[in-house]
């Protein structure tokens, strides 16, 4: 299917219209990309780290590119500057890194998640990102399914990467989290599908979640394939049984609510609202601070969180010698350089992130790099709350009938905001390159 070139929706950066034998490639790309941004562990286990490293380097390349050939006309106003700032820090710190050759192989990687975020921001309408993710979100939710079904009822037990990451000991009792499939599809527990792990497929559910029903609301797919991707997502998400994406999912279909609720009350009398709005987070923290041993009962989360505690008492440790600017950006963290060697290992895993996006900033990059990041997540979710609960206007008057597809960018962002205090995803890969294309697309959107 072609895909335009010329963006739809007021406001978006216009790009220059492409050959039409070009353009057809548009449509695949951006799917390749995606699915690349949001399952590059699939490749990992499939063809392995350094084919993987080639095939996301190719398509930070392809990006650029793409950028150049179509060069989208967007005004230096129009890119968030905490974006910029942020970037640029992370960037800087390689001056004052204590690892700079672990700092470089990060900073490729973000560079790289960002081009593809940039891509996609400006030479895309909304419409056809809706297209290509969803698509990107079938083949992962398919391919998933079938693998786990594939592994439960032909092999029977445990599957490991078919190339061997090139750090872990696979001698000996080999830890679960090693594995690409457990098998235990039949068994009740939790699946692990391509990316072969549960949390990252929860999450990747919970984005198909609202991808697949912004697509039924906004009538732009069939109701019967709708509802068929809707129940599949719906079924992967109950099969990963991920309690740090279930409490995402909570909160992002209460940030649902509140902007429907919105919706339907004048501007000027939103302020019950957002007093509402208010209030239930009090009595929310409240009553989590009050209730927080029954809630991990029913998570089934130990006290330390699944050895997070821990993990958070080291990174606060690091985070407190260098206060200000920071060990030096390095993203995922590299287990063969110190201070990483041997600071988060439970069960025989080394883990390679704060398992909090903002205690690893404040590691990483400091004090001065978590407010610039706070800044720019926030921005970024204004951003898309006001887009989501303001009715669309063509003159001077807010006329216009409201569109689901608005909704989308808050939800995306909520879900990954919610996912940020458990996780450290929407600093790499996929989360951040949604995260930049959000927080660039919601401003060159704005008159």
């Amino acid at each position: 299917m072609t895909m335009h070139t010329r963006p739809a929706v007021a406001g978006t950066p216009t790009a220059r219209a492409a050959h039409p034998r070009t353009a057809r490639a548009l449509g695949p790309f951006s799917v390749l990309l995606f699915f690349t941004l949001l399952a590059g562990e699939a490749w990992q286990n499939l063809i392995g780290w350094p084919a993987y490293i080639v095939l996301a380097g190719l398509l930070a390349l392809g990006s650029i590119a793409w950028i150049a050939a179509l060069r989208p006309t967007v005004k230096f106003r129009k890119i968030p500057k905490s974006l910029m700032l942020f970037l640029a820090l992370a960037t800087v710190s390689v001056a004052w890194s204590f690892y700079p050759a672990a700092t470089g192989l990060g900073l490729a990687a973000q560079w790289a998640a960002t081009a593809g975020g940039v891509f996609l921001a400006l030479c895309l309408t909304w419409e056809q990102l809706i297209r290509a993710l969803s698509t990107a979100l079938r083949l992962i939710i398919g391919l998933s399914l079938l693998f786990e079904l594939f592994v439960a009822i032909f092999i029977r037990h445990g599957v490991l990467p078919l190339v061997l990451p090139p750090f872990g000991d696979y001698s000996g009792k080999i830890p679960d989290a090693f594995y690409w499939s457990r098998g235990l599809l039949f068994h009740g527990s939790q699946i692990q599908g391509i990316q072969g792990n549960s949390n990252i497929l929860a999450m990747t559910s919970l984005i198909a979640l609202i991808v697949f029903g912004i697509q039924l609301a906004s009538r732009s797919v069939g109701r019967g394939a709708g509802i068929t991707w809707l129940a599949l997502a719906a079924v992967t998400f109950v099969l990963t049984r991920s309690s740090t994406v279930i409490a995402a999912t909570v909160l992002t279909a209460l940030v649902l609510l509140l902007a429907l609720w919105t919706r339907r009350r004048p501007a000027e009398k939103r302020g019950a609202v957002y007093g509402t709005a208010f209030g239930a987070i009090i009595v929310g923290v409240a009553s989590v601070w009050l209730l927080w041993q029954p809630i991990l009962n029913l998570l089934g989360k130990s006290d330390d969180l699944t050895g997070r505690l821990t993990i958070w008492k080291a990174v606060v440790g690091l985070a407190q010698q260098r206060p200000a600017f920071g060990w030096g950006w390095i993203s995922y963290w590299a287990p063969w350089v110190e201070p990483f060697k041997g600071l988060a290992q439970r069960k025989g895993v080394t883990y390679l992130q704060a398992h909090n996006a903002y205690l690893d900033v404040w590691m990483q990059i400091g004090i001065v790099g978590l407010i610039i990041f706070i800044i720019l997540v926030a921005s970024t979710l204004g951003r898309s709350w006001f887009a989501a609960v303001d009715r669309p206007r063509v003159g001077v008057v807010d006329d216009q009938p409201f569109s689901a597809t608005t909704l989308l960018p808050l939800l995306l962002v909520a879900a990954l905001i919610a996912q940020s205090a458990a996780e450290s995803r929407i600093l790499v890969e996929g989360g951040w390159a949604i995260l930049v294309l959000i927080s660039i697309k919601t401003k060159a959107d704005r008159p």
